[in-house]
């Protein structure tokens, strides 16, 4: 997912990508935890997209 991607996006829908990212993080270290993960990789990317979806949302929020 890319910035200019999520800056398009409404807050609303920023705050709905987040919650769906924060389970994905979830699931993936659970699958870590039981050595079920095939591409430990992925935990960074989601980790990356949460930071990057959380700093559009405060940006926003700023700019009101």
């Amino acid at each position: 997912m890319k910035a200019t991607e999520v800056r398009k996006m409404s807050v609303p829908e920023l705050e709905a990508k987040l919650t769906d990212l924060k389970k994905d993080l979830f699931t993936l270290r659970m699958q870590h935890a039981t050595n079920q993960l095939d591409n430990p990789v992925r935990i960074n990317l989601v980790k990356k997209d949460i930071a990057r979806v959380q700093t559009i949302i405060r940006e926003k929020s700023v700019e009101q």
